[in-house]
């Protein structure tokens, strides 16, 4: 019986359907794993679910030196399986001191010699070689050394997509992308593919805001070149994503309406945290702001909920007289 589970598995592993992430050349199943939310989770449990979504199919997981203890349970339940998964990592590092501080870390968090791709948390700019940070170098070299295999970079801010594009230094780009993507974002993902430049699509869920699933990966299914990474954190919304594994749904009039309807209801919502309404005159961190609630629930809660968190609250609550949660 165990010989034959194992034999379905790796048949089933055979005939996934698989996305080539750009000039990487790396070939993983069309459904990767955010690891954000798993911060949230115990160990035990964080491992469960990590190791069925390896044993589903799953071989790309997404994590960051930021997200407190993801890269410690990555490590934990997948370091036996590690030849056979793609990981990609960040560092929101400023200098190249910091750099090396985080990519040690990182490596030994996750129980590995190597990173698949190490991308950039978020920067304000575009590293560059000679831009005075020394980050960029401190990539080229971490590569040189092996430690890393490929570069990538994370952003919510459009003219840092666009410039990293154009500057050909990074093989990966990771940016906000779900059915309540607009047409300039839409445009990052046609100029990826045109620059052979992989896509990884974070918040394909919008942060929680889509709750359907499956018009979720019938949107994704629509554009070959890019990888959804799905923030997951309970089993129920691993085994949804695991019935997707040898083939997205289709896009169907009737999943067209729920997009639509979705649009109209939370376009306007949809905060990327990007910080382009910053600085408020005010003082208000509106980026922060607008995003709480998902905050809370998709992240640990003490980051937000600590001394300087609740005070940032308070005075938002004063000088827009909101009623106290």
């Amino acid at each position: 019986m165990i010989r034959l589970l194992y034999i379905y598995k790796y048949r089933k592993r055979c005939i996934m359907k698989k996305i080539r992430l750009g000039k990487t050349e790396i070939k993983v199943n069309k459904n990767g794993f955010g690891a954000l939310p798993v911060q949230r989770v115990p160990l035990d449990r964080a491992a469960k679910i990590l190791r069925k979504a390896y044993d589903g199919g799953i071989d790309f997981f997404d994590t960051a030196r930021f997200y407190t203890d993801s890269e410690k349970k990555i490590g934990f339940a997948l370091s036996d399986v590690r030849d056979k998964i793609t990981i990609a990592t960040k560092t929101a590092a400023q200098n190249a001191d910091d750099f090396w501080k985080d990519l040690e870390i990182s490596l030994n968090n996750l129980k590995t010699d190597h990173i698949d791709i190490y991308q950039f948390h978020n920067p304000s700019f575009c590293p560059k070689p000679g831009d005075g940070t020394g980050l960029y170098e401190a990539m080229e070299e971490a590569k040189k050394q092996g430690k890393i295999l490929h570069i990538g970079i994370t952003n919510h801010r459009l003219k840092v997509a666009h410039e990293a594009i154009e500057s050909g230094l990074y093989e990966t780009l990771q940016f906000p992308f779900c059915y309540l993507a607009t047409e300039k974002d839409i445009e990052l993902v046609k100029l990826c593919e045109e620059n052979d430049m992989g896509f990884i699509a974070m918040k394909a869920l919008s942060g929680g805001l889509i709750t359907n699933s499956k018009a979720a990966a019938a949107f994704m299914s629509q554009y070959e070149n890019v990888l959804p990474i799905w923030g997951i954190q309970r089993e129920s919304e691993l085994e949804e994503f695991l019935s997707y594994i040898d083939g997205f749904p289709e896009m169907t009039d009737e999943i067209r309406e729920i997009i639509e309807k979705d649009k109209t209801e939370l376009g306007g919502e949809f905060c990327r945290g990007c910080g382009y309404c910053m600085p408020c005159p005010m003082g208000i961190e509106i980026n922060n702001c607008a995003r709480m609630s998902l905050l809370l629930r998709r992240s640990p809660s003490a980051a937000q909920l600590n001394a300087e968190g609740q005070a940032k609250m308070k005075k938002n609550r004063k000088l827009y007289k909101l009623r106290p949660l």
